[in-house]
């Protein structure tokens, strides 16, 4: 027995100094970088200047600040509201039909459902360029009587963010779908027939048993969507591009941030990289908001005694 006691610390310090490099120090350096520009070519301190230009009406990409950055939050809402009600609902829902006993094939259907999370992001987007591409298409919707489908749906503003969303569900749902059977089969099977005894049907079932029992494993894929969508890039960069065309219409935070903070306004490529740690400070504070909301109003509350 080590003398002090504290023997397991130094089995946590190979992990901390890792954290410390890699994660905390780049958070709080970026938090730094936000009060100073270095549009001059050298860092100058500015205080809470690139906060305020954010909600300006100082030009950028010729528009104001504010027109393109609340464009940016807008459609990266609506990309987070589709996921959860398509990806994480549809998820559910596979999950319950993947742990019925009587269900053959299941591993086959699990297989199916999580294989397309193991595509490179180009290569999905690339996949679905084609797919979604009218002149590739055309020929075989017409055949199936579906010519109408046939149309340019990433290329026209008023579906170019569905389409994108749409994309990004069908990659990940193996994720939720995984999780979802996990919790689903922690549920002891008493409870099933206890309920079927008493004449329960199968929809009072899951509203009443499933569902309840698996809320915080609901509230663990809440957060991680949240998260991974107020941060997503990849997808629409492979799809569309990181301006976010066609008009900026898929044109999310990630994409606003690469673009100030990294690659440069379009059609200049001038960065600013205290800009670009202004919105991502922004993003980060308002994750932080949006995860415990969703931690408080999803976690099992225990009974006190």
């Amino acid at each position: 027995m080590h003398p002090s006691g504290l023997y397991w610390a130094w089995y946590l310090l190979p992990a901390l100094v890792v954290y410390l490099l890699f994660m905390a120090f780049p958070l709080l350096d970026s938090v730094r970088l936000s009060f100073f520009s270095d549009n001059t070519g050298s860092w100058e301190f500015v205080g809470i200047s690139n906060y305020s230009k954010l909600f300006s009406n100082e030009f950028f990409e010729g528009v104001p600040y504010i027109q393109r950055y609340g464009n940016a939050i807008k459609n990266t809402c609506v990309f987070f509201c589709i996921h959860m009600l398509v990806q994480n609902v549809l998820g559910m829902l596979f999950a319950v039909i993947l742990t019925n006993k009587r269900m053959r094939g299941r591993t086959v259907y699990q297989a199916v459902i999580f294989l397309p999370t193991t595509f490179a992001i180009l290569v999905t987007g690339y996949l679905w360029k084609l797919l979604l591409n009218p002149i590739w298409s055309r020929g075989f919707l017409e055949g199936l009587g579906l010519g109408s489908l046939s149309q340019p749906w990433l290329g026209q503003p008023e579906t170019a963010l569905t389409a994108v969303s749409l994309i990004s569900c069908w990659q990940w749902i193996g994720i939720p779908t995984m999780m979802f059977v996990a919790g689903l089969l922690n549920i002891s099977d008493d409870l099933y027939e206890a309920a079927e005894i008493e004449g329960a049907s199968k929809w009072s079932i899951f509203w009443r048993i499933k569902l309840p029992l698996v809320k915080p494993v609901v509230g663990m894929i809440s957060i991680l969507t949240f998260v991974n969508n107020f941060n997503a890039f990849d997808i629409v960069y492979a799809t569309e591009g990181a301006n976010g065309p066609p008009a900026y219409a898929t044109d999310l935070l990630g994409t606003f941030f690469a673009r100030v903070g990294i690659l440069g306004q379009h059609p200049r490529g001038n960065a600013d990289r205290g800009m670009g740690a202004a919105i991502a400070t922004i993003t980060f504070i308002f994750l932080i908001i949006g995860s415990l909301i969703v931690l408080n109003n999803t976690r099992t509350k225990e009974k006190e005694k």
